[in-house]
C-alpha cells in the first residue's frame, strides 16, 4: 500500500473529488480526516471508507475560518500522533458574472474559501511537519488559474494565486522536507460544473456538459477519480522528488 500508516487531512471530502481522493487514499492505507463544512456529507463518505474497511473519520469545518481550520488540525494532530498530508479540495465556483455586477462580497467569498484555506491549512499544519520533518500539502486549483475565462474573474484569480502559492511555499517548505504541489483539474463531472454557466429555462445537465466537453482535445469530462489518482502519485513516495509542480489533468483544455 502506497500510504500505509499516513495521516491525511482532506477538505471539501463530502463529495466529488474530495469524496473521490479520501476513497482513494483509505484504500491505500491512509488514516483520512474527512472534513467538510458538510458534517452529514462527511459521515457519509467516512461510512463508505468503513464499508470497504478504511480507516476515517468525519469533521466539521469552515476552510475559510481561521480558528475552524485551527481546530481541525490540532484535532487530527492530538488523536493521531501526526499530520502526514493535507489537501485543500474544497472550494466554490462562480456563475458567469460581468466584473461591474460582481458584488464585493461574492469577491470576498470566493478568496476566502478558495484561497485564504490554502494559507490557513499550511499556517497551522506547517509546524507539525516541521517537527516530523516531512509532509505533504497538495492543494487542486483549476486550468482556470492559466486559461482565464471571461466572467469568470473572482474565480480565476482565486485558482491563480493558489498555484502561486503553491510555488512560494514549495521554496519555503523544501528545506524541511515538505513537499508542496497542485493540481489544475479541468471541467470535471461533479455537481459543481453545472453551476458554471448560468441556468437558461429548459435548459439540461447533458446540455450544460456538452459545452464543456467540446472544449476539451480528448473528448471527454475529467472524472473525480482521475484527480485521485493524480492526488495519490503526488502525495506517495512515488513523486519523492516532486515539489513545486502544478499538474494540468485537464484532457488538454490548457493547451
Amino acid at each position: 500500500m502506497l500510504l500505509q500508516n499516513q495521516i491525511a487531512i482532506i477538505t471539501g471530502a463530502g463529495s466529488g473529488m474530495g469524496r473521490a481522493m479520501a476513497l482513494s487514499f483509505a484504500n491505500e492505507g491512509a488514516t483520512v480526516a474527512v472534513a467538510d463544512i458538510n458534517i452529514e456529507a462527511a459521515a457519509e463518505t467516512v461510512s463508505l471508507i468503513q464499508a470497504k474497511n478504511g480507516m476515517a473519520i468525519a469533521i466539521g469545518v469552515d476552510v475559510s475560518n481561521a480558528q475552524s481550520v485551527k481546530k481541525l488540525i490540532n484535532t487530527v494532530a492530538e488523536r493521531e500522533g501526526k499530520i502526514d498530508i493535507i489537501i485543500n479540495c474544497a472550494g466554490l465556483p462562480q456563475a458567469f458574472t460581468p466584473i461591474e455586477d460582481l458584488e464585493e462580497e461574492q469577491w470576498d467569498r470566493l478568496l476566502n474559501v478558495n484561497t485564504k484555506s490554502v494559507f490557513l491549512t499550511a499556517k497551522y499544519a506547517v509546524p507539525f511537519m516541521k517537527k516530523q520533518k516531512q509532509g505533504v500539502i497538495l492543494s487542486i486549483s483549476s486550468i482556470a488559474s492559466e486559461r482565464a475565462r471571461p466572467g469568470l474573474n473572482a474565480y480565476c484569480a482565486s485558482k491563480g494565486a493558489v498555484a502561486v502559492l503553491t510555488k512560494a511555499l514549495a521554496i519555503e517548505l523544501a528545506p524541511f522536507g515538505i513537499r508542496v504541489n497542485a493540481i489544475n483539474p479541468g471541467p470535471t463531472n461533479t455537481e459543481m460544473l453545472g453551476k458554471f454557466i448560468p441556468d437558461h429555462e429548459g435548459e439540461l445537465e447533458q446540455q450544460k456538459q456538452e459545452v464543456f466537453i467540446s472544449s476539451i482535445p480528448l473528448g471527454k469530462l475529467i472524472e473525480p477519480e482521475d484527480i485521485a489518482q493524480s492526488a495519490l502519485y503526488l502525495c506517495s513516495p512515488l513523486s519523492e522528488k516532486v515539489t513545486g509542480t502544478i499538474l494540468n489533468v485537464d484532457g488538454g483544455r490548457g493547451i
